[in-house]
């Protein structure tokens, strides 16, 4: 856009009505002084995307705002109201701890009602995972949480549920991108709430929630008994302090450690870098507490609580941090192992994963004879998959790489609230039988074969960065690896095009999967590259998933250090940088 333009959409926010005179004050600034801040601020529009939006907070229209809040609301506000004409029933909310997350969420629910819609909504702070359940549970119609999940501070997001209490699937996804971008203006937005149309949440769904978790316990016993075994949990200053310590206290854990400075809810995250329990550096605090109080686990929640982060003692009793694929299989594996031994598996059960998530949880589903589904990536479809099924065949348990994990149907997204307790209660299984979660990992591999993965994310802001991830896309997809680390690739999965090609004899198959930017690489040996933009960050993402015959624990270091220098040999043949 030329910056003729991009001053005339920032003059039609100073003609507007609606806009507050701070906000046009930093506009007129920018007009008049920082022509690099302005074009950053409104050279376009803040994309809704399926997911919602996501972006840094500020003024313009490329920045989170309550306008752009407003408009995006006013929009959803439309589409149910065209989708479901004769009903006002509601639309719930909830906020995390970010910054300005309350007042975008008191700023939806004031759109919401002005346009005659009914809100229910959390008073404070809540987990995702309680949204997603409150949706069903009050039967509303939609859900709306303020939160950009563990993006850095700078950031607040929107992310719009449907009835089902998932994240909102096609069509309704389009449909709402649709009406949002026919919302041209603040000047378009009702922002005079009634107040008559908002009601606080009342602590039974809460209640509620913790009885549906209890009810999936395998080994209340064992908690009971694990009297000795110490929880370090923290909430990196986010939403989960406020459910996930009282989740574990309530089914019996009593020895929990909390990371007292990081229990307190702050959207600037002042003691990490960044909230994200995927690195270490956000479970530093926590990692210190474990030693000092000779800690079992430690377990992180992102400001969220949608994702948890795990460290568990190895075999030389050192704290070691797992990572999402890791977490994944012990919490599938535990499951199937104590339903298998009260013969409680059905031929209609199965479990859920995404693409870019380890294989070894087909091992682990192929080793119990239950089913299994892949999906893109994101929580939201293996949800899709759970409301397709749902009254013919039943969802175990299931996760995707980035630390994002559910048991059971009663909550549709990724729950770091559920996974919390079920992770901890395998921990109290373990020490019960005289293991520890540690050998319970060595025996996945021993059954299942060994995998090694991990996650290159490669930051390239801007447009010029758009067009760079864009391009190496292209390229990647035009002239294909044939081999990597001296092992020839076999086939070659564009998800895109939604086909599968056997390079050896030119074989194309169809996928039963969405289309969708990805490329898969399979290696001779069954190891597995993947490359794909992320959808909510200006990254391209490479996903390694290394595969071996498992030599154990014994060697386990040693395999791991041999796949990792696999994957900087791949690295560099692919150009990832």
């Amino acid at each position: 856009m030329e910056i003729s333009a991009i001053r005339l959409k920032a003059e039609s926010w100073l003609s507007s009505a609606v806009i507050d005179e701070a906000t046009k004050s930093e506009i007129k600034h920018m007009l008049h002084s920082d022509e690099k801040e302005l074009m950053e601020c409104f050279y376009s529009d803040l994309e809704f995307g399926t997911g919602g939006l996501r972006g840094v907070m500020g003024v313009g229209t490329m920045r989170m705002n309550v306008y752009t809040v407003g408009m995006a609301t006013q929009g959803l506000a439309n589409y149910i109201l065209a989708q479901f004409p004769h009903s006002t029933s509601g639309v719930a909310i909830a906020f995390d701890s970010r910054n300005n997350s309350k007042l975008f969420a008191q700023t939806a629910a004031n759109v919401l009602s002005a346009n005659g819609i009914e809100v229910h909504m959390f008073e404070e702070l809540r987990p995702t995972p309680l949204l997603s359940y409150a949706v069903r549970s009050l039967q509303c119609k939609a859900g709306i949480v303020i939160t950009a999940s563990h993006n850095p501070k700078e950031y607040n997001g929107y992310k719009v549920y449907w009835q089902d209490g998932a994240q909102v699937l096609p069509p309704h996804d389009k449909g709402i991108i649709a009406e949002v971008r026919k919302v041209s203006g603040p000047d378009q937005v009702k922002f005079s709430g009634n107040a008559e149309l908002i009601h606080s949440i009342s602590e039974e769904v809460e209640a509620s929630y913790f009885e549906e978790v209890k009810q999936l316990l395998h080994a209340n016993e064992a908690i009971q008994q694990a009297t000795n075994l110490k929880i370090v949990y923290t909430s990196i200053h986010g939403a989960g302090i406020t459910m996930v310590p009282r989740a574990l206290k309530e089914i019996g854990f009593k020895n929990i450690h909390l990371v007292e400075e990081q229990a307190i809810p702050d959207g600037n995250f002042s003691t990490v870098q960044s909230p994200n329990p995927e690195e270490r550096e956000a479970l530093k605090m926590a990692l210190e507490l474990a030693d000092k109080v000779g800690a079992d686990l430690v377990i992180g929640t992102d400001p969220d609580t949608d994702r948890v982060g795990m460290a568990i003692r190895n075999q030389e009793g050192k704290m070691t941090l797992l990572n999402g694929n890791q977490a994944a299989c012990l919490l599938v594996y535990y499951q199937l192992e104590r339903m298998q031994e009260k013969n409680a598996l059905r031929p209609n059960h199965y479990i859920a994963k995404t693409i870019v998530t380890t294989d070894l949880l087909e091992e682990i589903a192929r080793l119990h004879n239950v089913k299994w589904y892949d999906t893109l990536t994101g929580f939201k479809y293996i949800a899709g998959v759970i409301g397709e099924k749902e009254g013919k065949e039943i969802f175990i348990a299931g996760g995707e790489e980035s630390y994002g994990y559910s048991v059971g149907e009663f909550v549709r997204d990724k729950d770091a609230v559920l996974s919390s307790v079920v992770l901890c209660e395998i921990a109290a299984w373990c020490s019960a039988h005289g293991r520890s979660m540690w050998d319970l990992l060595m025996e996945i591999y021993e059954r299942c074969g060994f995998y090694h993965e991990s996650l290159l994310s490669v930051t390239l802001k801007g447009l010029d960065g758009l067009q760079q991830i864009q391009a190496k896309m292209a390229s990647l997809r035009t002239n294909p690896p044939k081999q990597l680390a001296g092992s020839s690739v076999v086939e070659v999965r564009d998800i895109q095009l939604q086909q599968s090609t056997e390079l050896r004899t030119g074989a194309i198959h169809k996928l039963d999967l969405p289309s969708s930017n990805v490329l898969q690489f399979v290696l001779e040996d069954g190891s597995k590259i993947s490359a794909r933009p992320s959808g909510t960050e200006p990254k391209i993402k490479f996903y390694f998933s290394m595969k071996a015959p498992f030599q154990g624990e014994a060697h386990y270091k040693q395999q791991v250090e041999e796949m990792q220098a696999r994957m900087v040999t791949i690295q560099n043949e692919m150009e990832m940088n």
